[in-house]
């Protein structure tokens, strides 16, 4: 991120946001042992195109080597961060809905460790955890945000390009869908043995085993408690996210290779201690995308009804939960640029039409001129 350094402004002189110039999640992009820069020089334009940065996050040596003429290397060069967006999302559910798996479907078997199945509900804000943290690690050249909420968030607060939004939100979707999909072929044969033959059910039915692939509701909650479980939830997790990427926040490790292991203590103790009413899904991959693949392979409609259409509340509830804990940092705690750092928090330049295309200017400047991923 940009500097937090505090600057004085003569009077009436007008204050122009600078828009950070680093990702939430990624500073610039490491540069390579073996090359000076890490560019792609035959793709820029489709990469323009899809909101990407037009030099794509590969070495040199790489970029222009023999296999980079290759139908599928320009294709992967084009879309690189969303295949990175979409892998992570996909790894990060197969071992949060694999956890879920293992723990609902051999609850009772006497031959575990302990005799009464192989893990327990903190086993599953392991597996949780553990999938953001490694989710992380593969979409490092994205950005890794591997949430749509914590995606807006970033252009909203820290000026990711809003053209890049839709591209990884599409990936993020595909993620969930795939990484839930390979979970459920993976525990096939076990959902049989557990549920009845072809038998498919949600809760609040017994031996139900939708609750594996997406989140439902306790029976008690209400749709008020159901709503802000998962709202606050999400606004802790954008507010630490922020705190962990504030390069003024001396509370915190200076290198980003900590931030992963830090986002894994923070998703295990979401999960431990805002986790039981609703399941914690505090992301609309997470959640929207398996919830379609249990419909797509025979849950039924029930998937969308239960819990009284609760299917809605994973979906808003983290976008508006996520932009208020980011609201709060940056109100509270944050002193680089931020539109809260501007005047009438930011308002102005939404109103203001030359407000406005000054920051445009200013940002796309700065992209041209740092190279960010």
């Amino acid at each position: 991120m940009a500097s937090n350094s505090a600057h004085t402004v003569p009077a009436g002189q007008t204050v122009t946001y600078t828009p950070s110039t680093h990702p939430l999640t990624q500073a610039r992009t490491e540069r390579s042992n073996n090359s000076t820069d890490r560019t792609s020089s035959t793709i820029t334009h489709s990469r323009s195109v899809i909101g990407l940065h037009p030099d794509a996050p590969i070495d040199e040596e790489n970029d222009h080597g023999p296999a980079s003429e290759l139908l599928w290397s320009r294709i992967r060069a084009v879309l690189r961060e969303p295949f990175a967006e979409f892998w992570g999302v996909a790894i990060m559910v197969m071992f949060g809905d694999g956890s879920v798996a293992q723990v609902l479907l051999s609850t009772g078997q006497e031959t575990a460790p302990g005799g009464n199945g192989f893990g327990s509900y903190q086993s599953i804000n392991w597996g949780w955890g553990l999938g953001v943290m490694l989710g992380i690690y593969v979409a490092g050249d994205s950005g890794a945000y591997l949430n749509p909420a914590i995606t807006f968030c970033n252009c909203l607060f820290r000026q990711l390009p809003w053209r890049r939004f839709p591209i990884y939100l599409i990936a993020q979707m595909l993620g969930g869908f795939v990484g839930s999909g390979i979970v459920y072929a993976n525990y096939l044969s076990a959902i049989d043995y557990f549920e009845g033959h072809n038998l498919r059910t949600v809760p609040p039915a017994p031996n139900a085993t939708a609750g594996i692939f997406c989140t439902y509701p306790q029976a008690f909650a209400t749709k008020t408690s159901q709503f802000f479980s998962e709202f606050i939830a999400s606004a802790l997790l954008m507010f630490v996210i922020f705190a962990l990427k504030d390069p003024s926040n001396n509370g915190v490790p200076k290198s980003d290779k900590c931030f992963p292991l830090c986002l894994f203590f923070l998703v295990f103790g979401l999960g431990s201690c805002f986790g039981w009413q609703t399941g914690y899904a505090i992301n609309m991959a997470r959640d929207l995308g398996p919830r379609l693949m249990s419909y797509v392979v025979g849950y039924g409609p029930q998937v969308w009804s239960a819990g009284g259409y609760y299917f809605w509340i994973p979906v808003v509830a983290p976008f508006l939960g996520c932009a208020f804990g980011a609201f709060l940092y940056d109100v509270f705690v944050y002193t680089g640029p931020s539109p809260i750092n501007t005047p009438w928090l930011g308002v102005k330049q939404l109103v203001v039409p030359k407000q406005m295309a000054r920051a445009r200017r200013e940002h796309r400047r700065r992209e041209k001129e740092e190279g960010l991923v």
